[in-house]
């Protein structure tokens, strides 16, 4: 058998040594030629006149002439050396044209993409569709537990949050990753490997229950039952559009157009998904009064997918206008506080000891005034917007400022608890096209996030807040050897954001924001042939509730991973 340590490896060795033998075998020959060639000639040319030197005045014509046979070796070694020369250029060239050194890279090998980059893009596909798969298995398990009870599904319920805490060990992975963590190239594939990893058994650990969370549910027995906890959330959202459009419409007046800029729109897409909701529902009943209780059920999955978006929607628009509320409140306490911090500063630069150069002190001190002077202007310039005036406040001060008590860190954990909040509700309704590196930058920001749940006020058990990604501080030797953490080692003990945490998650989230968006620019319509928009059909690929697959089928979300989704498939009306 051949061993593991050379099995695989190429076989260039055997040919190089063939050649030297040959080179080897071939000057032995020439050696021995040119040894015994004046033997051979002297033997052979015996009764040969021997040419002599003429005497004086003779003639050319008087002279023998040299025999043939003596330009015989000269010729033989020159056409040796041809041939060498000959081979040694066709060896070198074939050796530049396929070797992938630097300078010798083939045209056709440099477009190929390196077994890492395929890697990196396994990767980042993994992490969407596991990110896909956690996210529709918790919004359908909200559901059955709404109809069964939270024992009933307990056992589910924590296969979700198994997967959870698989996907959030993948995405703090892949943020190392994308801040060039480790550097070596080794090292990068084997963080790669285990991003696979993890994001393969979050998958399998939904696929595993799949099965035994359908028959508990038990939509084929009982769609009677579970159409009637959907219509209720239906109507419940239903009724409050209606009030979260007068609130939208309240915020434009009241604050500055940047204030509301993040939900504008929201109503419509709330409207958008309820039309869908509507239109599946009653096929759901539909089929369900014809026999058929798998496109019932199919059905049904859709309508949860889409009145759970809805509710994202609505609840969005009215966090904002209490977050906007809230800072408006906290502007001037924060203006006071700032000012306290500054005076600190100046005394500090005037000092003996300090942190940092006097110079580079003043410097900041002198930026901080100038934007505070700004917002003062601003509030006093008209509609506002309080988040960004936070935000602006916080961001000149902490530079300079040493305390952690006072309204700063209020302020900056409410800025960055609001944008962390949006940036999370804009992915998990437009999960079909977002990419990898939005929920990348927005499960980071979520990690900074202190133990209470993101924008509804409840109180996460340990495994629960380790589950939605926050707080999950793994070391570097247990990111790269896949190593698993227990929820209470990853929480850590801390409540509250510092300053710096609040800047830091508030970054992470905006970009994730941003990126967010330039995905769907860049998508454009979800789906070119899909039916009328009354339809909401649009919305629900966007929104990842609708997987397309073709002309004759369709894909609807639910609880399960990867195997569980691909026999999901519904022939369509």
């Amino acid at each position: 058998m051949t061993p593991s340590s050379i099995r695989g490896r190429p076989r260039r060795a055997t040919s190089h040594i063939s050649v030297r033998v040959a080179h080897a075998l071939l000057g032995a020959v020439v050696a021995v030629l040119w040894l015994v060639w004046p033997e051979l000639t002297a033997s052979s040319s015996g009764d040969r006149p021997v040419a002599r030197t003429p005497a004086p005045g003779t003639t050319a014509q008087d002279v023998e002439e040299t025999p043939t046979a003596d330009l015989v070796l000269p010729l033989i070694a020159l056409g040796t050396a041809a041939a060498l020369a000959a081979y040694g250029y066709i060896r070198r060239t074939r050796r530049t044209r396929t070797r992938t050194t630097p300078g010798g890279v083939p045209s056709a090998a440099r477009s190929l993409p390196s077994p890492l980059s395929e890697l990196d893009e396994q990767a980042q596909a993994l992490l969407i569709e596991a990110d896909d798969c956690v996210r529709t298995s918790r919004e359908e398990l909200t559901f059955a537990e709404a109809a069964s009870g939270h024992e009933a599904m307990d056992p589910f319920a924590r296969a979700v949050r198994e997967a959870e805490w698989e996907l959030s060990a993948a995405f703090a992975m892949r943020q190392r990753y994308d801040d060039g963590v480790p550097f070596e190239a080794s090292a990068r594939r084997q963080a790669l490997a285990g991003i696979v990893g993890r994001c393969t058994e979050a998958g399998r650990r939904l696929d595993t229950e799949a099965a035994g969370f359908d028959a508990a549910r038990g939509l084929e027995r009982r769609i009677g039952a579970a159409l009637e906890v959907a219509e209720a959330r239906f109507r419940e959202v239903a009724g409050r559009t209606s009030a979260t459009e007068a609130t939208l419409a309240d915020l434009g007046r009241r604050y500055a157009s940047t204030a509301a800029a993040p939900v504008v729109g929201y109503v419509e897409q709330a409207k958008d998904r309820l039309v869908f909701t509507t239109v599946h529902l009653n096929q759901a009943r539909q089929s369900a009064d014809r026999g058929e209780p798998d496109r019932a059920a199919a059905h049904l999955r859709a309508a949860e997918g889409a009145v759970d978006q809805a509710a994202i929607f609505v609840t969005a628009v009215d966090r904002l206008a209490g977050e906007l509320s809230r800072a408006r409140t906290l502007v001037p306490a924060a203006l006071t506080g700032a000012e306290v911090e500054i005076a600190g500063a100046r005394e500090r630069a005037e000092g003996v000891a300090v942190d940092i150069p006097a110079g580079e002190l003043q410097s900041r001190i002198m930026h901080a005034d100038a934007v505070l002077t700004a917002v003062r202007e601003t509030l006093t310039s008209g509609p506002y917007d309080p988040l960004d005036a936070l935000r602006r406040i916080v961001r000149a001060v902490v530079p300079v400022a040493t305390g952690r008590a006072g309204v700063l860190p209020v302020a900056g954990e409410l800025v960055a608890r609001s944008a962390t909040a949006t940036a999370a509700d804009f992915v998990a309704t437009h999960r079909g096209v977002v990419g990898a590196e939005a929920r990348t930058r927005l499960a980071a920001a979520q990690r900074l996030m202190p133990e209470e749940s993101l924008g509804t006020g409840q109180r996460l058990t340990p495994e629960e807040a380790l589950a939605a990604g926050q707080r999950l501080l793994l070391p570097e030797e247990a990111l790269t050897a896949g190593q698993r953490l227990a929820p209470e080692e990853a929480l850590g003990t801390r409540q509250r954001l510092t300053p710096e945490e609040a800047l830091a998650a508030d970054s992470l989230a905006r970009t994730a924001l941003h990126l967010a968006e330039q995905d769907v620019r860049m998508h454009g319509t979800p789906v070119p042939a899909a039916p009328p928009h009354s339809t909401g059909f649009g919305g629900a690929v966007l929104g990842g509730i609708v997987l397309a697959q073709d002309s004759t089928s369709v894909q609807i979300s639910s609880f399960g991973g990867r195997r569980t989704r691909a026999r999901r498939n519904f022939p369509v009306a």
